[in-house]
């Protein structure tokens, strides 16, 4: 029934696909020949439309081979964006290149542009209403995967809280089977001989396969049999909380190595880009709020003595330490190396705590985006102080440093900053630093500038 449903899904998605291409080219055209009185010459509209439906098995092509039409049952909507975004450049990128080629000049580029620009955001709000659709059906116990568990050991338990924290997955663990009876709850079947038989007269939709370390002897045996009934299987090995959110594995000979700690940023490209966007926005920036810098820099020198900005050491990328540089929101002291502040510092000046309520303390950081000391998006970084301190007694701390800081990041916007818990900012940072995409730093900018407003700084 689930893989009829996901049929059936799939077909929904490439028809409505395909449907909202001809009013997306219809408002492009208007917009560009009307709004903005464009002169269309002999080619109308109804050119226009016939281009769409030649190109129309493109879009299917491109988008099945992106993986658009794969379940996201267990994906976000920014991963579906993202390739959605990613099919529709190429798709452009192709049809100007093939216009280019047979001399198709009288074709209006900038109504191609408008249209594609219309038909990503038509298709992914058709997407992320058909996504809310699906979690109130799963809500409310349609649309279910069911699941037979093998197992029952902390990563089996992990799973069957996860499925049951998040019913909008649509996942069922419907029973499982163990050595022994341990889940309250959810229908036992045997140990792990009793498979073959279970399979035979039960249709689960996947067999998770979460067996423990001595329980791997079991394995071959377990996949011998779900192979022969046809059934899908998935894997959660016992090194699961040593596993990255995105796995990579390279080869060498026959021999298959996982990756346990994969980062996109390490690709050359993708590195281009973060620090292309970096420089650029920090130029803006800078330009945008050189009046507000202003301000603040005769302000701090008005309302105490000592140096307009502070600076001070932080580890950086690869673990090599940079000064980083505020406004002086404080008092000169001799704690500026070991102590945190906290939002009722005696040693704040009014202006400061002004400043710091509106995180203006925090603009020449820009400059260190410039310099390449820093980025306007990831990990907070840490006095050395501190750094030394965190290594010994946070697991994976030292992970954070494989990639440029950050003037706000995904832990800030979750709340973690300041005087917070460093396991929980730890985890947010690791998960930014495995999943990485340039869409992922827009949100987390976005998030940055809407939560603003109700807190008194971004970070500290």
């Amino acid at each position: 029934m689930i893989k009829e449903n996901q049929r059936t899904l799939n077909q929904i998605n490439g028809l409505t696909d395909v449907l909202i291409l001809f009013p997306c080219m219809i408002l492009a055209y208007f917009i560009r020949f009307t709004l903005f009185h464009g002169m269309p010459g002999h080619i109308g509209l109804s050119y226009y439309l016939m281009a769409v439906l030649c190109v129309s098995p493109l879009f299917w092509l491109l988008y099945g081979l992106m993986g658009l039409y794969d379940s996201f049952r267990a994906k976000n909507f920014l991963q579906e964006f993202s390739l959605l975004l990613r099919s529709n450049t190429i798709i452009f990128g192709i049809l100007l290149a093939f216009f280019f080629a047979f001399k198709q000049f009288h074709l209006s580029r900038w109504t191609l542009f408008v249209f594609f620009a219309l038909a990503t955001i038509a298709v992914a709000v058709k997407r992320w209403f058909l996504r809310r659709l699906l979690r109130s059906f799963r809500e409310h116990g349609y649309n279910l995967k069911h699941v037979l568990l093998i197992g029952c050991g902390e990563q089996a338990q992990a799973y069957c809280r996860a499925v049951q924290n998040d019913r909008t997955l649509g996942f069922c663990v419907d029973s499982y089977l163990a050595p022994r009876d341990c889940m309250p709850g959810i229908a036992y079947r045997g140990t792990y001989d009793a498979l073959a038989h279970v399979l035979e007269h039960a249709a689960p939709d996947e067999v998770v396969i979460a067996l423990e370390a001595d329980e791997y002897p079991y394995l071959q045996s377990i996949i011998a049999s779900s192979e022969k009934n046809g059934v899908k299987m998935s894997l959660i090995p016992f090194y699961n909380k040593y596993m990255p959110s995105r796995p990579s594995i390279d080869e060498v000979g026959d021999v298959s190595l996982v990756n346990l700690r994969h980062i996109p940023l390490d690709n050359i490209g993708n590195a281009f880009l973060k620090r292309a966007v970096d420089i650029v926005g920090s130029l803006l920036l800078i330009v945008c709020t050189s009046p507000i810098m202003l301000f603040a820099a005769i302000g701090v020198k008005l309302s105490s003595p000592g140096p307009i900005l502070f600076k001070q050491e932080r580890v950086g990328l690869n673990k090599k330490p940079f000064y980083m540089y505020k406004f002086r929101s404080m008092r000169v002291n001799d704690k500026q190396n070991t102590g945190w502040s906290t939002n009722s510092d005696p040693r704040k000046t009014k202006f400061g705590s002004f400043i710091r309520k509106f995180s203006i303390d925090e603009l020449p950081q820009f400059f260190n985006v410039l310099m390449g000391d820093m980025s306007l998006v990831g990990p907070r970084p840490e006095l050395p102080y501190f750094v030394n301190q965190f290594k010994e007694s946070v697991p994976l701390y030292m992970v954070k440093h494989q990639v440029r800081p950050g003037i706000t990041g995904w832990a800030q916007v979750n709340g973690f900053r300041g005087d917070t818990s460093i396991q929980g900012r730890i985890e947010h940072d690791i998960y930014y630093i495995e999943n990485w995409t340039l869409l992922f730093d827009i949100k987390i900018l976005f998030m940055t500038v809407f939560k603003f407003s109700n807190s008194e700084t971004i970070v500290k």
